[in-house]
């Protein structure tokens, strides 16, 4: 496990816990998933050392998938990337969780993976040069529930997008967008949802909290950004 370059932190047992960058617990709690995932199948998309796919897996869930063509190997964009972490943690935990290598996020089809009932999209988009067409094919394999989570900008009532043409976000190269929660709703229900919700937005307290701690620590950072988690349902019924 030291070897390994973790993100998530994961409890693998017996007092073991990964030590991940990223406070997978505590984001966790924003997303909201269902607690009884009895039956469900899921898909992962930017799974890296597979925390949430594994949480799934916990709730019942009859079958998860797990792919991140990006987080899985090395790249100019994500130094960090390797698969090691899932695979030690899905050996550790016993896990059935299957994992799919593809080349690109585009290569998800509904006629190659089919459709599954939950579709956890989780800190992808905003690292996406082409975001829309990545999102449009992503949502084509959510049977049901899509759940995305996402770094956001200019939030208020009318939908935009920030583009970072450089290291404008915390020092991160790889953030390139920050679309605010109104423009998320729009693109979900243009995508064949019929109903999305908020589920979680940073509160204004917070992300000002935050910008003036990043700024001590020398790091750029504004309080208008935030993380923000929508779930998009096929049937406004449920």
């Amino acid at each position: 496990m030291a070897r390994t370059r973790w993100f998530h932190t994961i409890d693998l047992g017996r007092g073991i816990v990964t030590p991940g960058v990223d406070d997978s617990a505590r984001k966790l709690a924003w997303l909201h998933l269902p607690d009884d995932l009895s039956g469900k199948s899921v898909l992962d998309v930017g799974a890296w050392d597979g925390f949430f796919s594994f949480e799934c897996e916990r709730r019942g869930a009859a079958r998860v998938v797990a792919v991140d063509p990006v987080g899985w190997r090395p790249s100019a964009e994500n130094e960090r990337g390797s698969k090691a972490g899932f695979d030690l943690a899905r050996r550790a935990l016993g896990s059935a969780v299957e994992d799919l290598e593809v080349d690109g996020i585009l290569d998800l089809t509904p006629a190659g993976v089919g459709t599954f009932d939950v579709v956890l999209f989780l800190g992808v988009l905003y690292h996406l040069r082409d975001p829309f067409t990545v999102l449009e094919r992503v949502t084509s394999l959510a049977g049901d529930l899509f759940v995305l989570e996402t770094h956001v900008d200019l939030i208020g009532r009318r939908p935009a997008m920030a583009f970072y043409p450089g290291d404008e976000v915390d020092g991160d190269r790889s953030t390139w967008w920050g679309p605010n929660p109104a423009l998320l709703h729009a693109l979900l229900r243009n995508h064949g949802f019929a109903d999305t919700r908020t589920v979680h937005l940073d509160p204004r307290a917070r992300r000002l909290a935050r910008a003036a701690r990043r700024r001590l620590q020398g790091r750029p950072y504004r309080a208008r950004w935030g993380r923000c988690v929508v779930h998009a349902r096929r049937d406004a019924a449920r």
